[in-house]
C-alpha cells in the first residue's frame, strides 16, 4: 500500500514541520497545499492514500477538498485547533478524526494508519 499523504495546511512553518515529520516516518508527501485551489490541483494529478487537512485555508474552508476526497474514497484526518470543525467546514467534516493543532506526532501517525485501515 502506498504511503502517500496529501498535506493541506496554510501556515508555512506548521506545513514544513509536518512535511519533515511525515517524510522521516516513510511517507511520500503531496504538497503542502496552502489553498483549496492548490489542493484540488494536486488531487487531479495524484491520488494519495490519505490526507491531512487544516480547516481554514488562505482562500476559504477546506470543505471542497474534503468533498473531493470523499468522492475519490480517500480517507482524511483533520489537524485543526477547532473543537467542532464541522461548525466551520460543514457536515463533511463531522465525525472526522481531529489530531489537533499542533498535532502530537504519535497521535497523528496513529490516526493516519487507522483511517487507512477503514
Amino acid at each position: 500500500m502506498s504511503k502517500s499523504v496529501l498535506l493541506v495546511e496554510d501556515e508555512f512553518l506548521i506545513a514544513m514541520d509536518l512535511e519533515l515529520l511525515l517524510e522521516r516516518h516513510g511517507w511520500h508527501v503531496l504538497g503542502p497545499a496552502a489553498t483549496v485551489k492548490q489542493a484540488l490541483q494536486l488531487l487531479r494529478s495524484a491520488e494519495p492514500a490519505v490526507a491531512i487537512l487544516d480547516v481554514t485555508l488562505k482562500d476559504g474552508t477546506v470543505t471542497p477538498v474534503a468533498e473531493a476526497l470523499r468522492a475519490q474514497s480517500v480517507p482524511f484526518v483533520l489537524a485543526s485547533a477547532y473543537e467542532k470543525p464541522e461548525q466551520v467546514g460543514g457536515e463533511v467534516l463531522a465525525g472526522v478524526v481531529n489530531v489537533g493543532k499542533p498535532a502530537d506526532t504519535r497521535a497523528l501517525l496513529s490516526a493516519l494508519e487507522q483511517v487507512m485501515q477503514t
